[in-house]
């Protein structure tokens, strides 16, 4: 795999682009156009940019324990597909009513409602068949434990049961403990199932190390979120690629209307530190991992 060592994370987050992004592509073109209207909704969820960061800790997680990037790629991609087509339903009027997503507009807004809701479908299906197919360069036993993971990380025990937490509590008050627990499932399930997926792209890894690699994942995936909830007061709508102050409009509960934001900061930084010291026991390695944790609290968008 391309050493990381030199990276910045933002050059670390080019290079997976670049790859996963050609890979993608590859699996998008080879569709056939059974129905043309639909194979170009999928397309047009899935490369309309963004910033990869889910493929990324696929394969920075691969590097930490030794894996080859070519073992990772369909990986990412399972696991970036998982998060278009969630994207796709989150953005319908029944849900969140999103125009905007990454800059462009919505699939349902340049499609329609019935297209968008069969290409997130689509796109789901897609994401347990590349997994499951046998011209991979992981063992079967491995390949099976991903779509344990990736299954769980977006079904009723990790996204969906998180959005449907999500919906209900608009306009009502959480406590902290209880938004920890919403975005643990919308959020951090899939970031946490990129790591492990990752994680299992080489060598089976020992049960420490898998522990310590959740752990990590685990406080990235709520630094993420609490980043975006900082972002959802501080940005605007041209750089989030999405309509800014939409959590606010929507009444919906947040780490800044929760602890201030000076508060949703200081809770940021100390999960960051928290999962760069989750892997302590790893070498240079996992330098690609670390990166991945400061660019979370850091990034503007």
């Amino acid at each position: 795999m391309t050493s990381t060592a030199s990276q910045s994370p933002e050059e670390l987050l080019q290079h997976c682009r670049q790859r996963f992004e050609r890979v993608l592509r590859e699996q998008l073109d080879a569709l056939p156009a059974l129905a043309p209207r639909l194979r170009e909704a999928i397309r047009y969820a899935c490369l309309q940019g963004g910033k990869r960061v889910r493929p990324t800790l696929v394969y920075a997680a691969a590097r930490a324990m030794g894996a080859s990037e070519d073992a990772a790629d369909i990986p990412a991609c399972a696991v970036e597909l998982i998060h278009c087509y969630s994207l796709v339903h989150d953005d319908l009027p029944a849900m969140d009513d999103d125009d905007l997503r990454r800059g462009q507009p919505t699939v349902h807004i340049a499609f329609d409602e019935a297209t968008a809701i069969l290409a997130g479908d689509a796109l789901q299906a897609m994401a347990f068949r590349l997994l499951s197919e046998a011209d991979t360069h992981i063992a079967p036993a491995a390949r099976l434990r991903m779509l344990q993971i990736l299954s769980s990380a977006g079904g009723y025990e990790g996204m969906v049961a998180g959005q449907s937490i999500d919906f209900d509590a608009m306009g009502k008050t959480l406590d902290l403990t209880q938004l920890q627990t919403m975005h643990s499932l919308k959020t951090g399930a899939l970031i946490r199932a990129s790591v492990l997926l990752g994680a299992l792209c080489g060598e089976v890894p020992d049960a420490t190390a898998l522990e310590h690699l959740r752990h990590y994942a685990e406080c990235i995936g709520l630094a993420f979120q609490v980043q975006d909830d900082i972002l959802d007061v501080i940005s605007d709508t041209a750089t989030l690629g999405k309509t800014q102050g939409a959590d606010q409009a929507l009444n919906k509960p947040t780490y800044v209307s929760l602890l201030g934001l000076d508060g949703a900061r200081d809770k940021a930084a100390g999960l960051c530190d928290e999962a760069v010291s989750a892997l302590s026991g790893f070498g240079p390695q996992a330098d690609g991992l670390r990166r991945i944790a400061r660019f979370i609290v850091a990034r503007h968008s």
